[in-house]
C-alpha cells in the first residue's frame, strides 16, 4: 500500500506512533548533559524513562516510526510490504514540531526515532539524518534522542547521525542465522553486525587527549568516529530512480564549530522472544557475547506477538511469552552486574528457566554447598551471589561492617529482601531463624512468594501498551460528585 499523502499531522502521529510500540529498545538515557544558554532541553542520565507498562515496556519517550512504509518483507512485522496496513510517512519538519510542542508541554523528555526502511537504507538514514539536523541546529533541542541505524546504511550516514544521537541501536531482531533466513530473508547477520561494530569503533576511537604545545598552551585532539576522515564528503544514493548527493559537514560540527560527542549514551540492540526456535541459553549466550564483542549498554527481549497470519510464525497457546521475556531480563541483569555468565545460569542440559523461581534463586539452590554465607566476613562479589542482596546492599554492608557487627535488622534497613536471603546468610554465625537448609524445603518457601509475581506478569490482560491519548482504561469513570469537585475546585 503506498503512503497516503492527504494526512493531517494527528492522523500519521496515529499510525507511526502505534507501529513504533513493538520496539522495545529504549530506556533511561545513560547520558549526561546540561541546559545551555540559546537550547531548549537537557538530558539526565538516570530516569529519563519514569513510566512502564504492565509488560515492562518503557514509554515516555515521543516513540515514533519516521515511515511504516517498508521495502523488506520479515514474517513477523506488522510493517512488512506484504500487509495491506494504512501506510505514512512524516517529514523531518513535523517530527521536529512534533518533538518540541510535546517536550514544551512536558509530556516527553525525549525523542525515540525508527523507521521501517523507505525505498532504500540509505534513502531512509537520509532522512533521519535530516531530521536531527534540523532538531539539533534550527530547532536548538538539546535533550535525549535514541534513533535506530538502518543496516545496509552508508558508514557516512551512520557516522553523522551519531553526532547528532545520544543512543543508537541496531536490532538484531532474531538470535540466529537461520532464524533470520526463515523469517527475514531481506536481513542478514552480517549485515546487521557491520553497523553495530561501526558504532563500537566510533565510541572507543572517541578519546579526548589533552596534548602540550609550545608556549604552554594545551590542545585538545579528539579522534573522529568513521576512519578519522573530515571536511566536506558526499554519498550518492538512489530511490525509486532518484539519485541524491549529500555534502557534510566535519563529523561532529555544528554551526557554531562546536563538536559533539560520537553516541555518548552508547548502543543497545534488540532480539524477539519466542519467534524461532531458540531456548533460554541460547538466547543468554548471544546476549553474553554482545556485550563482551560490542560493548553494548543493553540488550532487550521483545516477546513475540503474532500480528500476521504466517504458516512459518509460530502459534503460541498462552500468548506473548511475557513470563519468558521477564526471566530473561532478571538474567541479564545479573550478567551485566552481578558477576554472571550464561554457563553458570544456564547449561544445554537445563537449557530454560525455571518457571517459579527467578534465575539467581534458581541459582542459588543448585549450589547449596556455598551457603550460608557470613555477612561479616564474605567478600562483595560472594554476597552479590546471595538471593535478595542486590548491588546497592551489597555497598552498604561491605562498608558498614568496617566499624559495627551486622545483624538481621540492619540488613533490611540496608535493602535487603529477607524473606529471600534469610536462607542464605548467617550474621555472626547465626542464622534468621532455626530452619533446615534444605533444597526441597527451600524452593516451597521461595515458590510460594514467586507464584503471585507469575500470575501477574503471565496473566495476558497485562499485555496492552499504554497510548498518549487514553488512559488505557486503567482508572474508573470519575463520579458525579468527583466531576462536581474538580468544577468548583474543591478536590
Amino acid at each position: 500500500m503506498l503512503i497516503q499523502e492527504s494526512m493531517d499531522l494527528k492522523e500519521k502521529l496515529g499510525i507511526l506512533a502505534d507501529a513504533a510500540k513493538y520496539d522495545v529498545a529504549c530506556t533511561s538515557s545513560g547520558s549526561d548533559r546540561p541546559n545551555r544558554p540559546g537550547t531548549l532541553g537537557n538530558t539526565v542520565a538516570a530516569g529519563l524513562c519514569h513510566s512502564f507498562a504492565a509488560d515492562g515496556r518503557c514509554i515516555s519517550l515521543l516513540k515514533i516510526l519516521f515511515t511504516n512504509q517498508c521495502v523488506y518483507d520479515c514474517r513477523y512485522c506488522i510493517n512488512r510490504r506484504s500487509n495491506d496496513v494504512p501506510r505514512a510517512a512524516f517529514t523531518p519538519e513535523e517530527v521536529c514540531r512534533l518533538t518540541i510542542e510535546f517536550y514544551r508541554r512536558n509530556y516527553i523528555e525525549g525523542l525515540f526515532l525508527s523507521s521501517g526502511v523507505l525505498y532504500s537504507p540509505d534513502y531512509t538514514m537520509d532522512l533521519l539524518y535530516q531530521t536531527l539536523w534540523k532538531l539539533r541546529y534550527e530547532y536548538r533541542f538539546n535533550g535525549y534522542i535514541h534513533v535506530k541505524a538502518i543496516p545496509g546504511a552508508d558508514p557516512v550516514l551512520i557516522e553523522q547521525v551519531g553526532f547528532l544521537a545520544d543512543r543508537m541501536s541496531v536490532n538484531l531482531e532474531l538470535p540466529t542465522a537461520e532464524g533470520l533466513r526463515n523469517l527475514a530473508p531481506s536481513k542478514t547477520r552480517t549485515r546487521i553486525l557491520t553497523p553495530m561494530r561501526q558504532i563500537q569503533r566510533g565510541i572507543r576511537s572517541q578519546q579526548i587527549q589533552l596534548l602540550p604545545r609550545g608556549g604552554g598552551e594545551t590542545i585538545f585532539q579528539d579522534s573522529i568516529a568513521y576512519g578519522g576522515r573530515s571536511g566536506q564528503r558526499q554519498v550518492v544514493y538512489g530511490g525509486e530512480g532518484q539519485i541524491r548527493t549529500r555534502d557534510f559537514r566535519s563529523p561532529g560540527s555544528g554551526r557554531n564549530g562546536s563538536r559533539r560527542r560520537f553516541v555518548p549514551a552508547g548502543q543497545s540492540t534488540q532480539m524477539i522472544v519466542g519467534a524461532t526456535p531458540e531456548n533460554d541459553f541460547q538466547m543468554l549466550s548471544v546476549a553474553e557475547a554482545l556485550y563482551r564483542n560490542y560493548d553494548l549498554k543493553r540488550v532487550f527481549y521483545s516477546a513475540f506477538v503474532r500480528v500476521n497470519d504466517d504458516s512459518r510464525l509460530p502459534v503460541l497457546p498462552g500468548g506473548p511469552p511475557l513470563l519468558r521475556e521477564h526471566r530473561l531480563y532478571q538474567a541479564d541483569w545479573l550478567l551485566r552486574f552481578y558477576g554472571f555468565q550464561a554457563g553458570e545460569l544456564l547449561t544445554e542440559e537445563k537449557p530454560n528457566f525455571n518457571v517459579f523461581l527467578d534465575p539467581k534463586c534458581d541459582w542459588a539452590l543448585r549450589h547449596m554447598e556455598l551457603f550460608p554465607v557470613e555477612v561479616q566476613t564474605a567478600d562483595y562479589n560472594t554476597l552479590l551471589r546471595v538471593p535478595g542482596v542486590g548491588v546497592r546492599s551489597a555497598r552498604r554492608i561491605a562498608a558498614a561492617r568496617r566499624s559495627a557487627r551486622l545483624d538481621f535488622p540492619d540488613l533490611k534497613k540496608m535493602g535487603v529482601v529477607l524473606k529471600r536471603a534469610c536462607y542464605f546468610i548467617t550474621c555472626s554465625g547465626r542464622l534468621m531463624y532455626p530452619v533446615k537448609l534444605d533444597q526441597d524445603f527451600i524452593t516451597g518457601q521461595l515458590v510460594g512468594e514467586e507464584k503471585r509475581k507469575t500470575w501477574d506478569i503471565g496473566d495476558r490482560n497485562s499485555y496492552r501498551q499504554l497510548s498518549m491519548f487514553d488512559d488505557g482504561f486503567l482508572a474508573a469513570a470519575p463520579t458525579e460528585e468527583d466531576v462536581r469537585s474538580a468544577a468548583l475546585g474543591q478536590m
